[in-house]
């Protein structure tokens, strides 16, 4: 088990629907990075931006993406996350991919489809949640409309302690609700006594959309460790420690005092 833990978080404008174009400008960033990390996090539709014509940008789960993200794991020696849609079984998914430097991965399909942008009439809805481990840490990764749903977010304590340390989110989260999503970042490492991860995009997307970034990551205190400026385009690298969160987790009981519930899918 793994007291720090490096992630690295990459904000950046997105080119519209042009998939090439896209993993180009992350071969570039991740070819460039000054340091070695155990995580690359990059924003919701990373190589196409958040577009809902899945008939013209779905790949399947042996497309040119997913061989991307394989190569470039195994070439920084890093587990690589963000979403795509992806084409399995004649329908399509909003999924998070979780790549292992191994090529190995598991992957999360969308839960909360954004109505607003009839992202439900495009894609097909996930039903399960997904905890994964790196190097000792328990990890709940989760994109972009899911964070307004503190239940589908809700970390969980039992005898074994709890379910995850780490709350990813990979956004493509519009800038006339930057303040939304900002507080709602800190909302949920408070309530959840964890880190969180935001990653979101920059510029405007093939709609006219303005988006501003904001990355961060947030300490189980809601505290800011990192932030990137509106509109910067790059990478931020950052190392949590466990024994920090622990230490506060034992001096800070709230766990054992949570409200026990299912949910109902």
């Amino acid at each position: 088990m793994k007291n720090e833990l490096n992630i690295t978080i990459i904000q950046s404008d997105l080119y519209w629907e042009d998939v090439k174009k896209n993993l180009s400008q992350f071969d570039v960033m991740l070819d460039q990075l000054p340091s070695a990390t155990d995580l690359v996090v990059l924003p919701e539709m990373f190589n196409t931006g958040f577009s809902m014509s899945p008939v013209d940008i779905a790949e399947t789960m042996e497309g040119n993406t997913i061989d991307w993200m394989r190569q470039k794991a195994s070439r920084i020696n890093a587990v690589i996350t963000g979403s795509l849609a992806v084409l399995e079984n004649g329908m399509y998914y909003n999924r998070l991919i979780w790549m292992r430097p191994d090529g190995t991965y598991s992957f999360y399909n969308k839960r909360h489809l954004f109505r607003m942008g009839n992202e439900q009439h495009h894609f097909v809805q996930g039903e399960e949640r997904l905890i994964v481990e790196l190097k000792g840490w328990k990890i709940f990764p989760l994109v972009c409309y899911d964070l307004r749903f503190p239940v589908w977010s809700r970390n969980h304590y039992s005898e074994k302690g709890y379910e995850y340390d780490l709350l990813i989110y990979v956004a493509n989260w519009p800038a006339a609700r930057a303040a939304v999503y900002k507080n709602l970042l800190v909302a949920r490492a408070i309530e959840n006594l964890c880190y969180v991860v935001g990653v979101n995009r920059i510029g405007k997307d093939g709609n006219g959309i303005a988006h501003q970034g904001d990355s961060t990551v947030i300490d189980f205190k809601g505290n800011h460790i990192t932030a990137l400026s509106a509109e910067y385009s790059g990478s931020s690298t950052i190392q949590i420690k466990r024994t920090d969160l622990e230490n506060f987790r034992n001096k800070f009981q709230v766990g054992p005092d949570w409200d026990h519930f299912e949910i109902t899918l």
